[in-house]
């Protein structure tokens, strides 16, 4: 049996000239959980050429959505950026990855801290209905350059909004937090400062970050009674302060 699934290309959207999402059939044999990644890439010149890609899309949905970012000289990703309806792309069988909701300890308040395509496995965690179930509040954080770097996360929260399922959840539980570094607009810092000065909360009306929290189930069990729960993905000098994790 092969080590991977052939989809097939349904979509690919440019959002900007180095960001780019795409959809792809899904076989009905790949699980995985909200969260997770998988190996993903092209056959070339009759051998696989991959890198891990967290999903986008939800376990629930029938078809599986990428989220890129565009490197000129990257083995792959100089590629897959050429890819368009109609192509393959192959996807590793095994899903895997602990940036899943069974990973966290219950809490009342869950912060989902990304920057740029960092947002992927998150996309696919607000699109899950136990998240909802598990917290009061949702905050989730996306930190970009460039205001048109956002597009692909505010599209995403404005089609969950207008969903007959989670339009209800969001308008009751998800905060939207979109900033960038570079250009004026109404939330602007990195994200480790505007949480460290509070601007952040202070922004969201909520209380500043409960920073004793303990995520882990493994920890004490006294740890469980702090409030925050906090998952981070994204840029390596974003991650060198915010561990890539569900803490």
């Amino acid at each position: 049996m092969s080590a991977f699934y052939r989809e097939k290309v349904l979509s690919v959207r440019h959002w900007t000239d180095t960001l780019f999402s795409f959809t792809a059939t899904r076989n009905s044999g790949f699980r995985f959980q909200n969260g997770q990644f998988a190996m993903i890439g092209l056959e070339v010149d009759g051998r696989p050429l991959l890198r891990a890609y967290s999903m986008a899309s939800a376990n629930h949905e029938d078809e599986l959505e990428f989220f890129s970012i565009k490197v000129a000289d990257g083995p792959l990703t100089s590629k897959l950026q050429k890819i368009r309806e109609g192509d393959t792309i192959l996807v590793g069988r095994k899903a895997t990855g602990t940036l899943i909701s069974n990973n966290l300890i219950p809490g009342k308040r869950l912060l989902l801290l990304s920057t740029g395509t960092g947002l992927a496995p998150f996309a696919s965690l607000i699109k899950d209905p136990d998240v909802y179930e598990r917290f009061e509040t949702i905050v989730l954080v996306h930190g970009c350059r460039q205001v048109s770097e956002l597009a692909y996360g505010e599209e995403l929260v404005a089609r969950l909004h207008d969903d007959e399922l989670f339009g209800p959840l969001l308008s009751e539980k998800l905060v939207y937090y979109p900033t960038v570094t570079r250009e004026p607009f109404r939330n602007r810092g990195r994200i480790t400062d505007l949480i460290t000065s509070g601007q952040l909360f202070g922004d969201i009306g909520l209380p500043p970050l409960d920073l004793g929290a303990r995520l882990w189930r493994r920890q004490p069990r006294r740890a469980r009674s702090f409030c925050d729960r906090e998952g981070v993905c994204g840029a390596v000098r974003f991650l060198s302060s915010r561990p890539c994790r569900l803490r």
